[in-house]
Parts: C-alpha cells; sequence; structure tokens
C-alpha cells in the first residue's frame, strides 16, 4: 500500500491588502518627471519669451527685462552672452535656422537683428508705431522676418533692406503672437486679443488673411503642429486646436487650467526608437503654475506639473533633452534629461564623479582595445581561460562562477522558514496560534492567522475558548488595529462577535471593561475622522467639477 504524500507548508499571509489610491505613474509620466530641474534665479522682471537655437549645443534665450540673455544647457545653464541693446522691455526673440543670428522685438516698437556670436545689432528694423510683441524668422527662410505689435499691424520684412515688404491688415487689436507655417516659408498665423487668430500667405496680392478662426477670448499664443495642416491656439483657460486642413475646423478644446494660459509649445518624446519615438506633445503653461503636456493623438493630458509661481513662458529644446520655463518673478526653470552620450561622451556631472573599479577597468581595456596604448598600436583584449571538466580547477569554482552557454543548471530547492505560529497551525494547535501573533509587533501576521482560521471555520471556536488574559490580549489587538482600512473589514466583524459571545465575562472583569471603553473611544474617533473627511470632500467635489478634474 502506498505511504500517503504530505504536501508542503508555506507561511501564512495576509489575504486582504490595501489598494493604492493613488494611480501609478505611467511611462510618459516617468519620461516627463526625468527632466532634473534647476532654478536660474536673479532675473530682472518676468521671463517674457524663451526660445531654442535650432542649432547644437542648443543654446536658448530669455527675454527679461530690457535685456536677452543666451544660456547653454550642456554646461549647466551657464549664460554665455548677454544683450542690452534695448531702450524698452524686450518682448520676443526668435533664433535663425542655422543659429548665427537672433531677432528681437521690444515695446519701443523696434525689431533687432544680432550676431549671436559678437552680439552685435547687425539690422533695426523700424515701422511699428506701437510696442511690438512678437517676432519670427520663417522655416529654412534667411532673408526675411514677421512681426506684429499692438497697432494691429502685422509685417512681413526684408531683412537685408531693412525695409517691410508688406503690411497685412485685418486685426481689430493688439496683435500678441504668432508662428510660422513648418512647410512652407510663405504662411504663417498670427494671434490678436480680438479673439481671432489668421492664417497669412505672402504670395496673396491683396495681402488679405487666406483663413480665420475664433477662438472665443484673447489669444495669448499659437503654434503650427509638426505636420503643418494644425494649429494650436491658447486664449483664457482653454487650449484649442483647429485644423486648416479641414477648413478651419476645431477638433479639440483643452481646458484643464484654471486661469489665463500664457505660452504653448510642442515637445516630442525623445526614445530611441519604437512607436513612441516620433510622438508629440503640446506643452502648455498658464498663471496657476501648472505646466500640461497634453496628448493630442488620444486627446487626454498625459502629464501635469505644479510650480510656485505664476508661469509666463515656455520651450522645448529640438534634440528632446531640455525644458525651460519661464515664471513672472524672475526665475527660470531649467530641466535636462539625461542620455547616453551623456554616460558615454562624458558629461560635466560624469566627470566629476568619480569612477568605480569596473568602470576603470572598462575605461582601460577600452583604451587598449582601440589603440590609445601610448602610441604602440592596437592591442588586442587579453583572452580568459575557459576551464574544462578536463582541468582540476573546474570542480572548484566558486559559486560567483556564471555558467556557460549549454551547462545544465540543478537548482537547489530553497527551504521555507516558518515562524512560530505556522508551526502551530501545521500541527493544528489554532487558539496557541492565535495567542502567539496577538502579543506580536507585526498586525499582519496576525491578521493572516485570523483569516487562515476563518478558512478552517475555527475562529470563533478559538474565541470561545480564550481565558481572561487572553481575551484582554484580543480586545487591546482589535482596539488598536480595527479602524485600519486594510484590516477593518475582518476585524470590525470579529468585534461584534467577541462582545456578543464574552459579554458576560466582559461585564465580570474590570481590566476588559478598560479595553472596551478604549475600543469605543478609538471607533468614535475614526467616526468623526470619516466625517470631517466626507464634509472636505463636499467641498472641494464642486470645485472639482467646475474646473474638469474629475
Amino acid at each position: 500500500m502506498a505511504e500517503p504524500q504530505i504536501s508542503k507548508t508555506y507561511p501564512v499571509k495576509p489575504k486582504h491588502k490595501p489598494k493604492p489610491r493613488t494611480p501609478k505613474q505611467t511611462a510618459e509620466s516617468k519620461y516627463w518627471s526625468s527632466f532634473k530641474t534647476k532654478q536660474i534665479p536673479d532675473l530682472i522682471s518676468s521671463i517674457t519669451s524663451l526660445t531654442f537655437s535650432p542649432t547644437t549645443p542648443h543654446s536658448f534665450a530669455a527675454a527679461h527685462s530690457a535685456s536677452l540673455t543666451l544660456y547653454n544647457p550642456q554646461n549647466k545653464f551657464s549664460p554665455t552672452a548677454t544683450i542690452s541693446s534695448f531702450r524698452d522691455v524686450v518682448s520676443s526673440a526668435s533664433f535663425r535656422c542655422d543659429g548665427l543670428l537672433i531677432a528681437a522685438s521690444d515695446l519701443s516698437g523696434l525689431v533687432q537683428v544680432f550676431d549671436v556670436k559678437t552680439r552685435t545689432p547687425l539690422r533695426k528694423l523700424r515701422s511699428h508705431t506701437r510696442p511690438a510683441r512678437f517676432v519670427k524668422f520663417p522655416v529654412a527662410d534667411k532673408l526675411h522676418l514677421v512681426s506684429g505689435g499692438d497697432d494691429a499691424i502685422v509685417k512681413y520684412w526684408d531683412v537685408s533692406g531693412e525695409t517691410p515688404i508688406c503690411d497685412l491688415l485685418g486685426h481689430k487689436d493688439y496683435v500678441r503672437c504668432g508662428d510660422c507655417s513648418p512647410v512652407s516659408t510663405d504662411m504663417f498665423i498670427t494671434g490678436s486679443y480680438d479673439h481671432t487668430v489668421k492664417l497669412w500667405d505672402v504670395r496673396v496680392k491683396d495681402s488679405g488673411s487666406v483663413m480665420e478662426v475664433n477662438h472665443g477670448k484673447p489669444v495669448e499664443d499659437v503654434i503650427f503642429l509638426p505636420s503643418g495642416g494644425l494649429i494650436a491656439t491658447a486664449g483664457g483657460d482653454s487650449v484649442k486646436i483647429w485644423d486648416l486642413m479641414g477648413g478651419g475646423k476645431m477638433v479639440y478644446s483643452m481646458e484643464s487650467h484654471n486661469k489665463t494660459v500664457t505660452s504653448i509649445c510642442v515637445g516630442k518624446l525623445g526614445k530611441d526608437g519604437g512607436e513612441e519615438a516620433q510622438q508629440y506633445r503640446i506643452l502648455s503653461v498658464a498663471l496657476d503654475g501648472y505646466m500640461k503636456v497634453f496628448d493630442y493623438a488620444k486627446m487626454k493630458v498625459t502629464h501635469s506639473m505644479r510650480f510656485p509661481a505664476p508661469l509666463m513662458s515656455l520651450a522645448f529644446s529640438p534634440d528632446c533633452l531640455t525644458r525651460v520655463i519661464g515664471t513672472s518673478n524672475g526665475t527660470i526653470y531649467a530641466g535636462r534629461r539625461k542620455n547616453k552620450e551623456d554616460f558615454e561622451g562624458g558629461s560635466d556631472e560624469e566627470l566629476e564623479r568619480p569612477l568605480s573599479k569596473y568602470e576603470r577597468r572598462q575605461k582601460k581595456l577600452k583604451a587598449l582595445s582601440s589603440g590609445d596604448a601610448g602610441g604602440l598600436g592596437p592591442v588586442e583584449e587579453p583572452q580568459v581561460r575557459v576551464l574544462k571538466p578536463t582541468n582540476f580547477r573546474y570542480f572548484h569554482r566558486g559559486q560567483g562562477e556564471k555558467p556557460s552557454e549549454g551547462e545544465y543548471l540543478v537548482m537547489r530547492p530553497r527551504k521555507v522558514k516558518l515562524g512560530e505560529h505556522d508551526k502551530l497551525l501545521k500541527k493544528f494547535r489554532h487558539k496557541e496560534a492565535l495567542v502567539s501573533v496577538l502579543g506580536s509587533k507585526n498586525p499582519e501576521n496576525a491578521v493572516a492567522v485570523m483569516e487562515e482560521l476563518v478558512a478552517r471555520k475555527k475562529l470563533l471556536k478559538c474565541v470561545s475558548n480564550l481565558d481572561s488574559e487572553e481575551l484582554g490580549l484580543l480586545l487591546m489587538f482589535l482596539q488598536k488595529h480595527s479602524t485600519v482600512p486594510s484590516y477593518s473589514g475582518l476585524l470590525m466583524g470579529l468585534t461584534k462577535k467577541v462582545l456578543e459571545m464574552r459579554a458576560e465575562d466582559i461585564r465580570a472583569s474590570d481590566d476588559l471593561k478598560g479595553h472596551i471603553r478604549n475600543l469605543k473611544r478609538s471607533v468614535e474617533e475614526e467616526i468623526r475622522i470619516q466625517q470631517s473627511l466626507q464634509e472636505i470632500q463636499g467641498i472641494i467635489s464642486p470645485l472639482l467639477r467646475i474646473t474638469g478634474r474629475r
């Protein structure tokens, strides 16, 4: 007759684990959070404009007060140059496609073109009678400029001749922003405080707008999306997407900000490969201090970040490594993300960090294999001798030796360590197992034993067999942990049963009455906390419903 097989015994674990109330961070949120933010303080006045150079190392220019400062992201955001040849507050700046020139406008109505290296003004374009609010170099066009201002006129400039080629009329209020088409050097859009966004084509003879859309509120910023057929407009607390190819039809309206949206730009997920390598996002900042990332393919906000001051401007580098945000108090929040070149090429942070023993050895072997060994030519990497079963050292290898291909691994089963309560449960000594965990410091073990006893239908029998001292331990445990959300489902039901089954014993003992009073106080305190939380929820819920955050 075959002997009965004894099944393996495993430690008991609690089945009811608390579920996380906060959602897990998505892969995209981790990407945007990987930008390590650094503050650039002590700039005069608010940061009215930020723009990146299209050429490496992708320096960015920040307009503040009557100055324009250039920063190098690869050198810890150190300022490389400051241009102060302005008579009034600088309102906007734009790099040329080759990164050699930068144009800037100020509130005196003057538009100037500077050499980035020498900082000398090469051209001064005078025609605006009111403050100039924006200036843009068309994509892949080195000879023309677009500007607009409070005189409600959009001007198309010949930079070399310092003369406006044409004045584009049509806006009825201040022209505050504009952008050039990424697919055509002759088309651009402008936004105005008259609530309209106009599409212009300089090839049209009558100098009228080709298309017009109404945002519904004063327009603070406009951008072309990379395809060239969609545009995004910012005004009030909303960002709207329009389809130019579809006749100016509104595609979507994002209303996740609480205050005026001041700036928007296009950001790209800088992945090395895969489906996410060419996914673009709309980044927006507002006076409420939030930066939002909007996926206009799925029409939803994918990431949000809070800053301690109203945000005025925003820019994202073409290499997807740097993000800069300007505030109203003169602080720039510059974030940079590490990439593989920073580790291989030796960024400033990596050069300052001391190398480990393994990294020094790898660096030495790499230098030897590349032929950089004192001018002696390439040196082959030393080969490690492979041990075979015919060698005596093969049988004296350590446990750290890694198996080679083709070897069969025999895994040694790990011995399961059982606690005192597990050993008692294994012997079916249920009451002793329950008492052993009631005085322990780990409530999870006690709850796990209770759940196991419920499964065996022995919990109530154990409770009825407890003496006065053991019953006091149980009541003390219930008083401490019955209001914990992850355990309350089991412990509150057990508390009711204990009070019903052992009522006479509790009345006969003063110590047990004291435990019951403490249990009553903890339950009443938990009820008060829950009522206060419900009152707060009642106050906040209408506000969240109004702002659209559900």
